[in-house]
């Protein structure tokens, strides 16, 4: 009898429990995803110069995340990528904070020239915190789609997105490439082009043939978990212009691809960001009972992370927000803390 090795086993009896799902509609399941899922750690000399200029703002930057596979290998269902536009390639390729790593001797950055090649790239702050484990868009696409193809029944993945164009006023820092709504049309189009229609779950798929997209929620119209395997949904998590931009010629996002953070009693409105579960927690309450689907955050800057503090994890548990991210589903190897991420049994998926 051939040898049959632990992993091979966990993986049938997770597939066995992951059954228990299907008959739910996804917005009946509450799962924790990760916070800016591609950062990587800042360089030591970097840091520790960032730390010297603002103590503050450098601590909230200091945690960094696995690969993004390794993730979903771990049973996150949500991931948050950041992405800058680059129409050109380039822009990012060289960044200002390079030249203040060099006391600490770093890892190469981008040796096979990737930042050089137009479309979006991702990091979380251009200049400082620019290391990233899919440093273009189109690589981040390619690790979800190889991912996917490997685990083709899998429950679906939720991508938060942030369009970044805040310009840093400091001297030699680059100057960010502002979202209209054609550098979104380019947005959707990198998406379709890297990942394929047939792995997206959009705007079009749950508005059908109703009015908007908004009626369709408040009918319930969300899928099946066994409906929704194999699928990917992608939220852009921006208000304001940026949320304009990408609606506009879209009403109901139709022919989008991206959900958008839209309020309650717009056509739009379908999934909603809301990060202070104690603060704003009735709040989620009252929207996730009308059939929305709410992001909500368990922690923030690595504050609860420094103090061990689950209360914000805990209302976010009993809001009943579906996506409830960290940056803790391990504890910090950065400073000694016990805080950590999961779900009972270390899970990362639950029914509501």
């Amino acid at each position: 009898m051939k040898f049959i090795s632990t992993a091979l086993i966990l993986f049938f009896f997770a597939a066995a429990g992951d059954s228990g799902f299907d008959d739910l509609p996804i917005n009946k399941v509450q799962l924790i995803g990760s916070h800016n899922s591609y950062k990587k750690a800042i360089d030591t000399a970097l840091f520790n110069l960032l730390k010297a200029k603002n103590p503050q703002a450098a601590v909230g930057l200091e945690y960094s995340h696995i690969p993004l596979p390794d993730q979903l290998n771990l049973g996150l269902h949500n991931l948050e990528i950041d992405v800058y536009a680059d129409e050109k390639g380039g822009k990012y390729a060289h960044p200002t904070g390079l030249e203040w790593e060099a006391a600490s001797n770093p890892p190469p950055y981008d040796p096979t020239g990737e930042m050089n090649k137009p479309g979006f790239k991702v990091f979380h702050v251009q200049d400082l915190d620019f290391r990233s484990n899919c440093p273009t868009f189109a690589d981040c696409l390619h690790q979800l789609k190889t991912w996917s193809d490997q685990h083709p029944d899998h429950y679906p993945i939720y991508i938060t997105m942030n369009a970044k164009d805040q310009e840093i006023k400091v001297a030699g820092f680059k100057v960010p490439e502002h979202f209209s709504t054609e550098v979104f049309d380019r947005l959707d189009k990198e998406i379709l082009d890297n990942l394929g229609r047939g792995y997206l779950i959009t705007p079009d798929d749950i508005r059908g043939q109703s009015p908007t997209l908004e009626s369709a929620v408040l009918a319930g119209h969300w899928p099946s978990m066994k409906a929704a395997r194999g699928k990917f949904i992608f939220i852009l998590d921006e208000g304001g212009e940026h949320r304009d931009s990408y609606i506009a010629g879209h009403p109901s996002l139709k022919g989008r691809v991206l959900f958008t953070d839209s309020p309650a009693g717009t056509p739009e409105a379908a999934f909603m960001i809301i990060n202070d579960p104690k603060g704003e927690g009735d709040k989620i309450r009252e929207m996730v009972k009308k059939g929305y689907m709410v992001r909500t955050r368990a922690d923030a800057d690595t504050k609860e992370a420094r103090v061990n503090d689950k209360s914000s994890f805990v209302a976010a548990c009993a809001s009943g927000a579906q996506i409830i991210t960290t940056d803790y589903y391990y504890k910090s190897t950065f400073f000694p803390s016990e805080y950590s991420v999961s779900f009972d049994g270390g899970t990362y998926m639950r029914k509501q």
